[in-house]
């Protein structure tokens, strides 16, 4: 699919631009080592105090777990995702222990530092020559209590992974979306010194 849209304001990697979010895939099988290649990008994600409270579950296609991740998705989702090489569900831990304590305490950036190995793990996969898509829409409790997430934890998003297929595959509703989408300016996401966005 064209980046032509994607027209980044200053110099910036080539790989911030070129990752995005198909839906088309081949359905292709993932081997394990390629797969936690993935994994190991994301650990090295930073999070505070090095909490590192993301965690990952996943299954393959075609592996006996396949179908209880496939039935988390809503339908919507099902459709374009049953070509994915692999799903994953990413869980973060609410709380940490701190070195010398006894006693966990809440851990506010939990979700944001899962996003930055969510983030990590996207950018290897379109080094490796994979794609990604996260998802929203899937039944977070029922995967709690499929994954068997223990209390204080937080599901986060599933992740969709494979290898970018042949968009014609796609109902005619996801492919007249299966294309990178642009971002707002850096006017409309940067302020010095104070907040001076449009509400």
């Amino acid at each position: 699919m064209s980046l032509s849209a994607r027209n980044p304001e200053y110099p910036i990697d080539p790989l911030f631009v070129e990752r995005w979010s198909p839906r088309a895939f081949t359905g292709e099988p993932i081997d394990e080592p390629t797969l936690f290649s993935l994994f190991e990008a994301a650990r090295w994600a930073p999070s505070a105090n090095n909490a590192q409270p993301w965690r990952f579950v996943y299954a393959r296609s075609g592996t006996a777990a396949w179908e209880s991740f496939f039935g988390l998705l809503n339908e919507n989702n099902r459709v374009w995702a049953a070509k994915a090489s692999a799903l994953v569900v990413l869980v973060s831990r609410k709380t940490n222990l701190r070195k010398g304590d006894t006693v966990p305490t809440p851990l506010r950036t939990h979700s944001l530092d899962a996003g930055a190995a969510w983030a990590s793990l996207s950018f290897q996969a379109l080094r490796s020559g994979w794609h990604t898509h996260a998802i929203g829409g899937f039944d977070r409790e029922k995967a709690a209590l499929v994954l068997d997430v223990p209390e204080g934890y937080h599901v986060e998003v599933a992740i969709a992974i494979g290898r970018q297929g042949d968009p014609a595959t796609l109902t005619p509703d996801l492919l007249a979306r299966e294309r990178p989408t642009e971002r707002l300016p850096l006017k409309a996401i940067v302020a010095e010194g104070r907040f001076a966005f449009e509400a």
